[in-house]
């Protein structure tokens, strides 16, 4: 079956043959491998071109600021499936990506496409106030823990500020932190995946590609918390004290 319109076979990412490996464009043991850096190739593979160095430092910072922030649910889920299935490393890591959605981790791909509806619409206020007549929270804003401004969100918005970063996307954002006490009543800090999307649209990167980022730059915070349970094993005393919170009261539904 036939989904969509698919009549150029052709990808531009990758190739091979018996002598040598390609990779967009570069042949990878001569050209890549020891001579670029794992971000700057990261950001090759998605685009195809090199980043700016203002585009690798902001891409840096933003793989840095979205890798750790303690026990969240996509840590909680590696790290019980590793003591479930400690043979099942792998199993584990994907446990805790396959939560990446629109409340956590994945945000910043929501808080992307409505920093680019607000770009396109060119009314802030317009677009929230359609959120709000739908009931849906406003993405990019609001912090459970930073209630007094997300410290990860002021250095990136701060660095591309610093780095001449700052466009349509970061302009969008500031946007609508301004009319959110009009809009809602009260003001919200901008949170970690508010300022990713803003200043990665701003630095370039496509708008698709934007959930990657935090897969990335987690995966390596996964594998850190699955080391650590393998000699610090923490799983079922997470597991446990969720039996602990959680009451029966023996109701369906």
């Amino acid at each position: 079956m036939r989904i969509g319109r698919q009549d150029a076979p052709y990808t531009a990412i990758s190739t091979s043959d018996a002598t040598s490996i390609t990779v967009r464009g570069r042949d990878l043991c001569r050209e890549i491998i020891g001579r670029m850096d794992f971000t700057s190739y990261f950001w090759l593979l998605v685009t195809g071109a090199d980043p700016t160095p203002v585009q690798k430092r902001m891409a840096d910072a933003v793989l840095a600021a979205i890798a750790e922030h303690g026990l969240v649910p996509s840590v909680v889920a590696a790290r019980m499936t590793f003591a479930a299935a400690p043979e099942a490393f792998h199993g584990a890591v994907a446990a805790g990506l396959l939560g990446c959605g629109s409340v956590v981790l994945g945000s910043a791909e929501v808080a992307g496409r409505f920093l680019a509806e607000v770009v396109e619409r060119g009314d802030a206020g317009a677009v929230v106030r359609a959120l709000r007549a739908e009931r849906r929270a406003i993405p990019g804003f609001g912090h459970p823990q930073h209630s007094g401004g997300d410290p990860r969100a002021d250095l990136l918005l701060a660095m591309a500020d610093g780095e001449g970063v700052s466009g349509a996307h970061v302009a969008a954002l500031r946007a609508v932190e301004a009319v959110l006490p009009d809009a809602i009543g009260r003001s919200l800090p901008i949170n970690v995946n508010g300022a990713i999307p803003a200043v990665m649209l701003d630095a370039g990167f496509p708008l698709p590609a934007l959930k990657g980022i935090s897969l990335l730059a987690r995966t390596a915070s996964l594998i850190a918390h699955l080391n650590e349970e393998s000699v610090r094993p923490i799983g079922f005393i997470l597991s446990g004290k969720a039996a602990e919170a959680i009451s029966y009261d023996g109701r369906g539904g």
